[in-house]
């Protein structure tokens, strides 16, 4: 692969490297990290019409929902489980099976150095939704004293500290759409520097509610294709209509390479690269010209001391609007040069749905286990070619390919712009 000298020196001397050891999931394709990229890899969504409530008034009908969830095996008691909102319950079932698939207990003599940064864009809104009900209804002394910690975007973290015992660094990021992918850029940085030696980081959301649908619906960026759900997200084609919206949560363990092999860990990837940066254009639209996702994706790239035409792979934002998929093809374009005619891209969020905050945390998941498996998953429904939309977009069906190198892009309401480089984990 390509080396941009320049920051080499930088990354060997000062920071440390930072592999991923394990991957936790729950979607609306399965409720395991495996099952959700099976279900990636053979084309398959889970999207259909909402049974969660009455959508019969709402001109948005359809998400991918998860259906039959029972929370009590993920949690050291039942009580506990029933407590909290559901999107928490999303983060500490990923991170337990997460921690699980890396082998790693956590002991008095590990604790203090294993962290948890995962976040929520949205949080407990069905927590507030029900008890405003309440409060309406039955009056304020009803009220339930688990309200303020059910709806606060921090309680996942908090929770998935609290019930494995992680008392290192802990944190959650809230950036919209860009939740995940900057919780568990923010936990590469916190072991790259010393704050820590293993990060359970990801994103976590439960967002399916009258109240969002309607809202999101109301600002007229989700898909109204409501008669054939399992085609109603089609990012980068010609007749796409806006967004699906799903929930779910995406964790990995990430490790000090030093630590991994000390302990023998299986070893998926390593994260090489972090990129940010900020729109200062609107609260939802991005810019024309893609400024802040190419500004964004070249600072991974730079983070990873790698020339462009070292990455074979982009999982993009993707979300299936107009505007987005366009502008990130553009954006593209602009920082892959003549190399974008050469790079796969695609958006699993085509089957996944948009998890909103957990929507990168997922897609760092399906990109750790692309380069284990030398697989990248197609865009399905890609069926009418958009002339603005002209780069391989792996259409359709999964193919085999050498992903050494591969970038996942988010991008969030209110300008927020971030992108994650993973590669195989080379020797020193």
């Amino acid at each position: 692969m390509s080396v941009a000298k320049d920051s080499v020196q930088y990354s060997r001397d000062y920071r440390r490297r930072v592999v991923v050891t394990g991957v936790g999931a729950v979607t609306a394709q399965g409720n395991t990290a495996e099952a959700v990229w099976q279900a990636c890899k053979s084309g398959c969504t889970a999207i259909d019409t909402v049974t969660s409530f009455d959508v019969t008034d709402f001109p948005t009908k359809i998400a991918a929902e998860i259906k039959d969830w029972d929370p009590a095996p993920f949690f050291q008691s039942r009580k506990d489980a029933r407590r909290v909102d559901r999107f928490v319950q999303f983060a500490v079932a990923a991170s337990r099976m997460a921690l699980e698939d890396a082998k790693l207990e956590i002991t008095d003599g590990n604790r203090d150095y294993i962290g948890v940064f995962l976040g929520s864009g949205i949080g407990g809104l069905s927590t507030i939704e029900e008890q405003h009900k309440v409060l309406l209804e039955r009056g304020p002394g009803r009220i339930s004293p688990f309200l303020i910690p059910g709806i606060i975007c921090n309680m996942g973290a908090g929770m998935v500290s609290i019930e494995l015992g992680a008392r290192g660094p802990n944190s959650c990021v809230t950036t919209a759409c860009t939740t995940g992918t900057n919780n568990i850029g923010d936990a590469v940085d916190a072991i790259r520097y010393g704050r820590a030696d293993i990060m359970i980081a990801g994103g976590t959301e439960a967002s399916i509610t009258p109240l969002s649908l309607a809202g999101f619906a109301a600002a007229r960026t989700m898909s109204t294709a409501n008669d054939n759900p399992q085609k109603a997200s089609r990012p980068f084609d010609l007749n796409r209509d806006g967004f699906v919206m799903g929930e779910g949560a995406g964790v990995l363990i990430l490790e000090e390479l030093d630590s991994a092999r000390k302990r023998g860990a299986r070893i998926y990837c390593e994260i090489r690269g972090y990129g940010m940066s900020g729109d200062a254009y609107h609260i939802t639209g991005q810019p024309p010209d893609g400024n802040g996702a190419i500004r964004c994706m070249k600072a991974a790239l730079a983070d990873a001391a790698l020339t462009p035409d070292a990455v074979d792979y982009i999982n993009a934002h993707g979300t299936s609007t107009q505007v987005n998929d366009k502008t990130e093809t553009l954006a593209i374009k602009d920082v892959f040069g003549e190399h974008a005619r050469k790079l796969a891209v695609s958006s699993t969020k085509s089957m996944t749905a948009h998890l909103i905050g957990a929507a990168g945390a997922i897609e760092a998941v399906l990109c750790t286990l692309t380069i284990r498996d030398g697989v990248i998953a197609p865009t399905i429904n890609y069926e009418h070619p958009d002339p603005e939309c002209d780069l391989d977009y792996v259409p359709n069906i999964a193919r085999k390919a050498d992903t050494r190198v591969v970038m996942s892009n988010s991008f969030g309401f209110g300008g927020h712009n971030a992108s994650l480089i993973f590669s195989q984990a080379a020797g020193d």
